[in-house]
């Protein structure tokens, strides 16, 4: 029970510092120009150096190696997700300037400013390591086909997803942290321990200024014009039904195609995937959905209910890994 209450209580700190969002806006602290400056904030400055303490806090090239064999897992579901969401998006005919975005709240999830306090609260310490294997490749999907789909809802971008535009926009600044943090790793470059921990106290406002920004949005929202609608309940379905019954069914998975044998994984690491694919939709979306001109109040207000929506997901998968694993 007092786990159950735990992970609770972390996606309620998380809705908590949306609503500071939303009533510091009413009081006129935030304005639509606060907006953008904490979207940037969060892109180019706080995320990137989130990106490298973690990963060099927490990888060396042993760990690397011995989680590699968990690393398809994440990989396949994500990406087979995704073409589920771009199918449902063209059957119920989603608008063009959240096309993407729906695409990438359906099949992505919030990995570590929720699913990490979640999974340390369930199993301890010993699951951040299969927390990273499942944010190395959810990370590395956001940052370039879910920000490519993003980018496509808004005015600017090119059709092609190779075009030298859009790999500048894939090459953004969290992905570009997050290559140099692997790269640090596997070639042994010690970090001094001065940048590391600069990195790590500007890292620590990526999740508050995330969530002042999401509030900040809400506010300019009519929320009483919100309707549950079939594009609602449809990307509700793909991020707390869909995506933790694929990887349901693939770690169950013993293919002689694969090289890998998906049944032989670590119980641990089956479990930390299931609760990762379960998470809310990722709170970066509605910021990348602004830097780019496309649907971000659609994005600020899904991101929001999916947060809200985890309340029940979370205990209720918590129940139930015992009767799937």
């Amino acid at each position: 029970m007092e786990v159950l209450s735990n992970a609770v209580q972390g996606v309620l700190s998380i809705i908590f510092m949306i609503g500071i969002g939303y009533i510091l806006s009413h009081k006129g602290w935030f304005d639509k120009k606060s907006a953008k400056l904490l979207s940037k904030l969060v892109v180019s400055l706080a995320l990137p150096c989130y990106m490298i303490y973690n990963l060099v806090s927490n990888y060396d090239r042993q760990k690397l190696s011995e989680l590699k064999n968990g690393l398809p897992v994440p990989f396949i579901t994500m990406i087979f997700c995704y073409l589920i969401a771009m199918a449902t998006a063209k059957i119920i005919k989603v608008p063009k300037n959240r096309n993407g975005t729906f695409c990438s709240m359906m099949s992505l999830s919030n990995t570590i400013f929720i699913g990490l306090p979640v999974n340390r609260a369930l199993f301890g310490e010993d699951s951040v390591q299969y927390v990273l294997v499942y944010y190395i490749a959810n990370t590395t999907l956001f940052w370039t086909l879910g920000v490519y789909g993003i980018s496509s809802d808004g005015d600017a971008a090119d059709s092609k997803l190779f075009s030298a535009k859009n790999i500048r926009r894939i090459f953004s600044p969290p992905l570009i942290a997050f290559i140099i943090g692997i790269f640090l790793i596997l070639l042994k470059i010690p970090v001094p321990k001065v940048i590391l921990s600069t990195c790590g106290y500007m890292g620590n406002l990526t999740t508050p200024l995330s969530m002042l920004f999401i509030g900040t949005v809400m506010y300019s929202v009519d929320l009483r014009k919100i309707k549950f609608d079939k594009d609602m309940a449809l990307l509700l379905a793909g991020r707390f039904i869909i995506a933790p019954a694929v990887v349901t069914g693939i770690v169950h998975l013993a293919l002689p195609i694969s090289v890998v044998n998906f049944t032989a994984l670590p119980k641990l690491m089956k479990q930390v995937f299931i609760i990762q694919s379960a998470m809310p939709a990722m709170t970066q979306t509605p910021i990348i959905a602004e830097t780019y001109n496309a649907d971000y109040k659609y994005a600020a207000i899904m991101t929001t209910i999916t947060t809200i929506a985890s309340l029940i997901s979370i205990p209720f998968y918590m129940l139930m890994l015992e009767f799937i694993i």
